[in-house]
């Protein structure tokens, strides 16, 4: 990991951009932690680091003042990295589908999400190797929003991750289905009710298919950009039931 700028920002937050190898990332941190802080990875849509960045940043100064540390990676495809033709193609024929009001097949959601959390959860791992080595930095780990099937994929397999707040408003793989069975963290999920990119049912199914002992639904009327301020307050007060 390598720190390429450093800023503090107003509310006594340290905003650090780093690379790792060619992913590019950022880490804040709560300046006024006395000890190593708990971390969150922020997950995001694959719209790159930079339009992200406004939510990103709010999102980790609020979990700042609870004293969590958080980061975020540039997924692949995204941002500056390089592009992926299939995956592109596959969000074309998503875009033509849906605007045509057809039902979006099972081999256009796999060719646009599977690729994906195939790349992109070994990285968030690796980013998580290096991010604990940090001093400043200690567990548990959670992770947060982003897309889903990045976070199924993650919170099946990599056991330093003790909690989890899904966004249920991505199309999923049938195969993730089959990983959500494994999922035993516990799990604290947002549903936009009438999220126009969105298979409701599906978000459901996937729900019913975790195996975690605790988790908890929380559905809300409204599209996908709709989720009320509240939301956020009630996975800040999970996290703090389960990483501090």
């Amino acid at each position: 990991m390598h720190f390429t700028s450093e800023q503090r920002l107003d509310d006594g937050v340290l905003e650090r951009e780093f690379t790792l190898g060619e992913i590019p990332g950022i880490l804040w941190t709560p300046t006024s932690a006395s000890a190593p802080a708990p971390l969150i990875l922020l997950g995001h849509p694959p719209l790159g680091l930079r339009k992200m960045y406004p939510r990103l940043v709010a999102r980790a100064r609020h979990s700042a003042a609870g004293g969590y540390a958080t980061a975020t990676i540039e997924l692949p495809g995204s941002g500056d990295r390089p592009r992926w033709p299939a995956v592109e193609q596959a969000r074309a024929d998503l875009r033509r589908a849906m605007e045509a009001g057809e039902p979006v097949s099972d081999e256009i959601v796999d060719a646009l999400v599977l690729p994906l959390v195939d790349k992109a959860v070994p990285e968030w791992q690796a980013a998580l190797d290096a991010l604990l080595a940090l001093p400043e930095i200690g567990g548990p780990v959670g992770y947060s929003g982003g897309v889903i099937s990045i976070g199924v994929r993650l919170a099946a397999v990599e056991p330093r991750i003790s909690a989890a707040v899904l966004f249920a408003g991505s199309f999923v793989p049938r195969a993730l289905f089959e990983e959500a069975r494994q999922v035993t963290i516990p799990l604290h999920v947002l549903l936009q009710w009438d999220d126009e990119g969105n298979n409701r049912q599906a978000a459901l199914d996937l729900f019913d298919a975790f195996g975690s002992k605790e988790k908890s639904l929380h559905a809300h009327l409204g599209g996908h950009t709709g989720v009320p301020q509240f939301a956020g307050d009630a996975a800040a007060q999970f996290f703090t039931r389960h990483l501090k």
